[in-house]
């Protein structure tokens, strides 16, 4: 899997899990039990992992979405 992006925002990896769903692109939320055994404190980012083949429709969607400056690259 691919990172796409990492941030901690839990409010843009919710709509980036829904954006991805709904265009059929299966994502990964790493990280997301860190923030657990940090205390919550937002320190550690959450990564969304993408299939390799899928990568390219993924970054395209988060462009087409308006967020293409969270999309981490290479």
């Amino acid at each position: 899997m691919i990172e796409l992006m990492r941030t901690n925002d839990a409010v843009l990896i919710s709509f980036v899990e829904a954006l991805m769903r709904d265009a059929g692109i299966a994502c990964f939320v790493a990280d997301q039990n860190m923030s657990i055994m940090e205390g919550s404190l937002g320190i550690l980012a959450r990564r969304i992992l993408v299939d390799a083949d899928a990568v390219d429709r993924a970054r395209a969607l988060l462009a087409d979405a308006g967020i293409a400056g969270e999309i981490k690259r290479d």
